[in-house]
C-alpha cells in the first residue's frame, strides 16, 4: 500500500481548506438575504474546470442562424488560451499561429462580406456597413500586433472586434419575437444586444447586456443607466473570490423608485432554459424543475440581478458580478443557476473587476453601442434610435 507523502498531505489539505471556504462563502450569500435559506441544493449543468470565455457564451446564445458569423466568432475564439491569463507568455511558435488564425479570418471575412450585407435589413444596413468597417480595421490591426508579439494590445483589440461581430449579429433580427407575459409589458425591454461602460474607482469594466434571452432584465438595467441612476454609487458588497455588488442607491428604499408614478419598480425573475424559445418568468429554475440556462454562472464577470431572500420577482436595481473560481464554484452544483437573472457578462476589464472592493465607486455607467437600432423598447433611449453611426466601444 502507498504512504502518501507529506507534500501530497499538504495538497490534500490546501484543497480541503480550500472547499470550507467554498461552503462558507456559498452560506454567506445565503444568510445576507440573496438566496434562499430554505431552498433546496439546485443541480444545474455546468461546464467542468476553468471559467468559460464569456464571448463564447454571448455566441452560443445568439439566436442568428448566419454560418459567416458562427465561422468568424470561432476563429476568434480558437486561439491559445495563454491569451486569457495575463502571466503566461506565448511563444514565437505561437504568434506565427495566431498570425496565421487571423490571416484565416480576414480571408473568410473578406470573402463572405457581401453576404453578411445581404444578411442585414436594408434599414440597418448604413449601422452594420460601420461595424463591418470596424471589424475590418481590428482584423487589419490583429495581424499587426500578432506579428509585433504584443500581448495586452492584441487581447484587447480581439475583444473590440469579438463586439463588433456580435452586434453585426444583432443587427440580422430586426425583432426576436418573446411572448412576454401581459404583467410586464409596460416593463422596459431590450431585444437585442448593448455594450454599457462602467467607470469605476479602479478604473472601466466593459459589459456585453444581452436582451435576447433577458430582455426584461437587460431592459430595466439599460433604463436606469440611461437615467443616469447608478451614477456616484459605491459597491456595497465583496466577498473575496465569489461575488462583486452594487446599485443600491441607499436610504430607506432599496431599489429604483420611479419619479413618474412614485412606485417601487420591481421585475421578475427572467431565466431563458436551453431549446425553449422565450425565459419563464416568476419562479426559480430548481421550483419548475428545470436546469441548464442559456446564460450560466459559468465566466468571470457573469452579470445579474440581485433580488431579496424568498422574493425572486423583488429585484430592482441591485445587480452583481459573479467572480468565477472553480474551487469555490463546483462544477455540477451551483447555487445560482436559475435563482438569478443573468443578463451579460464583462468582455473587458476583468482586471478592474479582481481588484474591487466593498466602498469602491461607481463613477457612472454609459450605454456606448447597442444592436439592432430599436431594440430597446423606452423613450429615454431615444437618441439611439436617430443615431447615424454606433459609439466606439471602449
Amino acid at each position: 500500500m502507498q504512504v502518501c507523502s507529506r507534500q501530497g498531505w499538504r495538497v490534500i489539505y490546501q484543497r480541503l481548506i480550500r472547499l470550507l471556504i467554498g461552503i462558507i462563502f456559498i452560506w454567506n450569500v445565503i444568510s445576507v438575504g440573496w438566496l434562499n435559506p430554505t431552498s433546496k441544493v439546485c443541480w444545474a449543468a455546468l461546464p467542468v474546470g476553468d471559467a468559460v470565455n464569456p464571448m463564447s457564451i454571448l455566441r452560443l446564445a445568439l439566436p442568428v442562424d448566419n454560418e459567416a458569423i458562427q465561422t468568424l466568432h470561432q476563429y476568434l475564439e480558437e486561439m491559445p488560451p495563454q491569451l486569457e491569463d495575463p502571466a503566461a507568455r506565448l511563444q514565437p511558435k505561437q504568434w506565427f499561429e495566431i498570425g496565421n488564425k487571423v490571416t484565416q479570418i480576414i480571408q473568410t471575412f473578406n470573402k463572405d462580406a457581401s453576404d453578411l450585407l445581404a444578411a442585414i435589413p436594408p434599414s440597418f444596413r448604413p449601422q452594420a456597413l460601420v461595424r463591418m468597417n470596424q471589424i475590418n480595421a481590428a482584423l487589419a490591426d490583429l495581424k499587426i500586433l500578432s506579428d509585433q508579439q504584443n500581448k495586452e494590445k492584441f487581447v484587447a483589440r480581439r475583444t473590440q472586434a469579438w463586439n463588433s461581430v456580435d452586434l453585426l449579429a444583432a443587427s440580422m433580427e430586426p425583432q426576436i419575437p418573446v411572448n412576454i407575459p401581459n404583467d410586464y409589458q409596460t416593463l422596459p425591454q431590450l431585444k437585442g444586444r448593448a455594450v454599457v461602460v462602467l467607470d469605476t474607482s479602479k478604473g472601466p469594466i466593459t459589459m456585453m447586456v444581452d436582451g435576447y434571452n433577458a430582455p426584461i432584465t437587460a431592459g430595466n438595467f439599460l433604463d436606469l443607466v440611461q437615467r443616469e441612476f447608478y451614477d456616484d454609487l459605491t459597491f456595497t458588497r465583496e466577498d473575496g473570490a465569489y461575488v462583486v455588488q452594487t446599485g443600491n442607491p441607499g436610504g430607506a428604499q432599496a431599489g429604483f423608485v420611479d419619479p413618474e408614478t412614485s412606485q417601487y419598480r420591481s421585475i421578475p425573475l427572467e431565466v431563458r432554459v436551453k431549446g425553449d424559445s422565450e425565459p419563464v418568468y416568476g419562479a426559480t429554475l430548481e421550483e419548475l424543475g428545470l436546469s441548464d440556462p442559456v446564460l450560466p454562472f459559468s465566466a468571470y464577470g457573469t452579470v445579474a440581478m440581485g433580488h431579496p431572500a424568498g422574493d425572486p420577482n423583488g429585484g430592482s436595481s441591485e445587480f452583481f458580478f459573479h467572480l468565477f473560481e472553480p474551487e469555490l464554484t463546483s462544477a455540477g452544483l451551483n447555487l445560482l443557476d436559475g435563482q438569478y437573472a443573468v443578463f451579460g457578462y464583462v468582455v473587458a476589464g476583468q482586471d478592474v473587476l479582481a481588484q474591487l472592493r466593498h466602498g469602491d465607486h461607481l463613477h457612472s455607467a454609459r450605454v456606448v453601442d447597442i444592436s439592432p437600432p430599436n431594440g430597446f423598447t423606452l423613450r429615454y433611449l431615444d437618441w439611439i434610435l436617430v443615431q447615424k453611426s454606433p459609439m466606439p466601444l471602449a
